[in-house]
């Protein structure tokens, strides 16, 4: 168990805190699935930097140069892929199941149940990646927590600005018993608003595409259709 302990720290001290912390905090945006950790994460980009230096290194004439620009450029989009994108890529996600999700928790606050009530009964009814967060949430209940500090700790999960507004809107009204039955409608509205102006954006650039397609693929297709024949009598 002390060696593990010994080799534990001597990983840690391969990394600055400041960057450990950094990773972690990116991490937790994934999710309670995501089933690695900071150190383990700096430890495979650090392993594979090693290995894609050697074999640009011993493959490429000029591999002393192209294997620093490799590695830079590999060191630096690894987390940009397997951690900013995985985020982005979440947020938009959780947005969309916010909307069904905090419609039901509405609709049980408004049947007259307390805030930890509505949230069992909304995790129980819907089957989602924000309800496995909330479900999350309530567990750390039996262990000791409050409702409002169990909320607090989940927000560093949540990568959604929006989410984590409605998040703040219910720990305040646990601490102060308020209604916020008007301002959950208000806040699904606005969510649900939010998203068709996502979609409305997403067609909007469907033209765009198809040109930037068009130019790379058909155009050069139809100019070789137009002139194979000419090229084919002069050939022959």
């Amino acid at each position: 168990m002390r060696k593990n302990k010994n080799a534990d720290s001597s990983i840690r001290s391969l990394y600055s805190k400041k960057l450990i912390k950094k990773i972690d905090s990116k991490i937790n945006l994934l999710g309670i699935t995501c089933n690695y950790n900071a150190i383990s994460f700096l430890n495979i980009r650090l392993i594979t930097s090693i290995i894609l230096f050697i074999l640009v290194f011993s493959n490429f004439k000029y591999g002393y140069i192209l294997a620093i620009v490799f590695v830079i450029v590999y060191y630096y989009l690894f987390e940009k892929i397997f951690l900013d994108r995985k985020i982005k890529k979440r947020v938009t996600k959780l947005n969309i199941e916010a909307i069904y999700f905090f419609e039901v928790l509405t609709l049980s606050l408004q049947t007259g149940r307390n805030l930890e009530e509505a949230i069992s009964i909304t995790i129980n009814s819907v089957d989602s990646e924000l309800s496995l967060e909330f479900k999350e949430a309530l567990r750390e209940i039996k262990f000791g927590k409050s409702l409002t500090e169990s909320l607090i700790d989940m927000q560093k999960n949540i990568p959604s600005d929006n989410i984590n507004n409605i998040i703040l809107t219910l720990t305040q009204a646990n601490i102060y018993g308020s209604s916020i039955i008007d301002t959950m409608y208000n806040q699904v509205d606005y969510l649900r608003e939010k998203r068709k102006m996502e979609v409305k954006a997403a067609i909007s650039k469907v033209p765009t595409k198809i040109s930037i397609i068009s130019v790379f693929f058909f155009i050069p297709l139809i100019l070789l259709i137009i002139l194979g024949p000419v090229l084919l009598s002069y050939i022959g």
